[in-house]
């Protein structure tokens, strides 16, 4: 494997698991991890700073827009979230591999800022399971869950530009992180990575 991190990007519909699976690929592999998003939205409670989000005010955020800090953003119910620039560089730099867990818009953004970025796509296996998922929860309404479920497939129809799509089978949360974990093994064996393996025989 090369020395140097890679920066990974998983993203899916919501449902498909990607909370779960980052948690379980972060909490197995210590070279491995979780990029912490900014916001400008109040804590809840319960939530640190800096473990869970970094807590900015909106003008520090846009203030780190303007000034090229941010890689990728959004909006959400009129609150930025999104992902400070240096906080990456500086885990990349010291061999870590960085994971940003972020949604198709902010995917793009990154891919063409970072070239080497690899881009992940999570998926239910199946879209009724999805909306099973989605509805088992219990926390929204009708419109909400249909409203999802088109987001849905609004985001599947960008699969073809990302490079790897994983299936979360339910209950195999475990057996999907392990196999994002040989997709990041498999990323650092690829020769671009080995120049420095070149060297030794040199």
């Amino acid at each position: 494997m090369s020395n140097k991190g890679l920066l990974f990007i998983v993203s899916g519909p919501a449902g498909s698991g990607k909370g779960t699976v980052v948690k379980e690929l972060v909490d197995s592999h210590e070279s491995i991890e979780l990029s912490v998003s900014a916001t400008t939205r109040t804590p809840r409670p319960g939530e640190i700073n800096g473990v869970h989000y970094h807590f900015i005010t909106r003008d520090e955020f846009e203030n780190r827009i303007k000034n090229g800090e941010i890689l990728e953003y959004t909006t959400y119910c009129d609150n930025y979230y999104g992902t400070p620039l240096k906080e990456v560089k500086q885990a990349l730099a010291k061999g870590k591999d960085i994971i940003l867990e972020i949604e198709v818009d902010g995917a793009m953004q990154v891919k063409k800022k970072m070239r080497g970025a690899v881009t992940i796509m999570l998926t239910p296996p199946d879209g009724k399971t999805l909306e099973m998922r989605l509805r088992s929860r219990g926390t929204e309404a009708d419109d909400v869950i249909r409203w999802r479920l088109d987001r849905a497939k609004d985001e599947l129809a960008l699969m073809p530009k990302y490079d790897y799509s994983v299936v979360n089978e339910d209950g195999k949360a475990k057996e999907c992180a392990e196999l994002i974990y040989n997709i990041i093994k498999a990323e650092h064996a690829k020769t671009k990575h080995t120049k420095k393996i070149i060297k030794k025989f040199i």
